[in-house]
């Protein structure tokens, strides 16, 4: 059985079994046959709101929240369908805010074929600064009792319109919606709080699910007390088509892009298996092993006990150098210290959420990484195991399991979402 990894641009072909094989994918469905109408179309008969341009005067001061380089939202189609339903309103009184959260800023380039060099050219763009408080509002606290501090051009905006996709994400239980201002355009001590180990240790905190969710459900308290004036949210299929669009009130649109969304990528399975290979969804995801660990998180929930994982991403971005990430995996020589490193008491450093899912998936399954740009070294120090070959691998673990050993394969990775049928409500 040949089968084809997201992996790069390119992908990854992979000669596999002919039997006790399962494969795994969202279910696909085409694009909109014409995404700009469709776009405009939502954004002129919102769900739960007034058509956009309806709230929208020429003097306002307009704050377009866009998502970084490590999403695939396809913001170089939408906002340039946005802003045209803005043409009443003159350009200098619109910003575009990059919602970094605690990822690095894009460059001038990545700006360019990000949002278009017409877009990224002529509008004033804003990158999120999570370090920077002087550039911050204080809101208060929050519920679970987190300091909130957002990024100024945001709060002092008339308009506040959010923007990006939607898919299961590993313990917000969706992307999209409240998530552009939690952590998008957040400060590291609140992003920190909110992806703490209290808060990713609650066993809500996981794919697909947003009730009962304490991530999530701060996210939405957080959001909502900003007053979103238009949420603009899309969902993709693996071409990166458009394939549906939710305008309008912040709460209404995203709950039904996530029903939408737990249709097309939430797949129940019978019982868990031996071993699991997942891609990390391919350019721009698999840029980094800390962006892969979403892949392997999808995987973790259908495998077995002391069962494997193997996880192709490309990792053209390394660890990465940037943040934390690598600095606490070294400071471990094995997932349970990695664990008890991230959840001493008082513990607060960004990207600790990542490491600490990650030693959870490692106490549960060996995981394998399969890669074009980091060494042997790099993957053992990062506490992986090296695959350089899938094929030959995948044949050491047959000879460790037995030859009735059951494989999953997600050639999407982390757009699937698979689970243990019964584990989700």
């Amino acid at each position: 059985m040949k089968v084809t990894l997201a992996y790069g641009k390119q992908g990854l072909p992979v000669q596999l079994p002919d039997r006790n094989v399962t494969v795994i994918e969202p279910r696909q469905i085409p694009g909109l046959a014409d995404e700009a109408a469709a776009l405009q179309a939502a954004m002129r008969a919102p769900i739960g709101a007034p058509p956009l341009r309806d709230l929208v005067s020429p003097g306002d001061r307009v704050v377009i929240v866009f998502s970084d380089l490590t999403r695939p939202m396809p913001s170089d189609r939408v906002l340039p369908v946005l802003l045209q339903e803005l043409a009443h309103v003159p350009r200098e009184q619109i910003t575009l805010l990059g919602a970094l959260g605690t990822h690095r800023p894009n460059t001038p380039e990545e700006l360019d074929r990000m949002l278009t060099p017409e877009v990224a050219r002529n509008y004033r763009i804003i990158q999120h600064n999570c370090m920077d408080l002087e550039q911050m509002v204080y809101l208060g606290k929050t519920s679970s009792g987190h300091d909130i501090h957002l990024n100024r051009a945001y709060m002092e905006a008339d308009v506040k319109i959010l923007t990006g996709f939607v898919e299961p994400h590993l313990f917000a239980g969706f992307s999209g919606g409240p998530k552009a201002v939690l952590p998008g355009v957040a400060s590291a001590q609140l992003i920190l709080a909110n992806h703490g180990a209290e808060m990713l240790n609650h066993p809500r905190a996981t794919w697909g699910i947003t009730e009962g969710n304490p991530v999530h459900a701060e996210m939405r308290e957080v959001a909502l007390l900003t007053h979103p004036t238009f949420l603009l949210n899309v969902t993709l299929n693996k071409r990166r088509e458009i394939t549906g669009v939710f305008a309008g009130d912040l709460l209404q649109a995203h709950q039904k892009a996530t029903a939408f969304a737990r249709e097309l990528s939430m797949v129940p399975v019978p019982e868990p298996f031996d071993i699991v290979i997942s891609s990390n969804s391919g350019y721009p995801l698999d840029l980094n092993l800390y962006q892969a660990v979403k892949g392997m998180s999808a995987s973790r929930q259908i495998v077995k006990p002391g069962g494997s994982i193997i996880v192709a991403a490309e990792c053209w971005d390394g660890v990465p150098d940037h943040g934390n990430y690598k600095w606490i995996l070294h400071q471990a020589s094995n997932p349970q210290e990695l664990l008890e490193f991230v959840n001493r008491p008082g513990f607060c450093m960004t990207d600790q959420w990542e490491g600490h899912i990650q030693a959870l998936i490692q106490l549960h399954a060996d995981v394998y990484v399969k890669n074009s740009y980091l060494s042997d070294e790099e993957l053992r120090k990062a506490l992986f195991l090296p695959c350089h070959s899938i094929e030959e691998t995948l044949a050491e673990l047959m000879r460790k399991y037995g030859p009735e050993a059951t494989i999953c394969v997600l050639p999407e990775g982390p757009q699937t979402i698979p689970y243990i049928a019964g584990t989700r409500s």
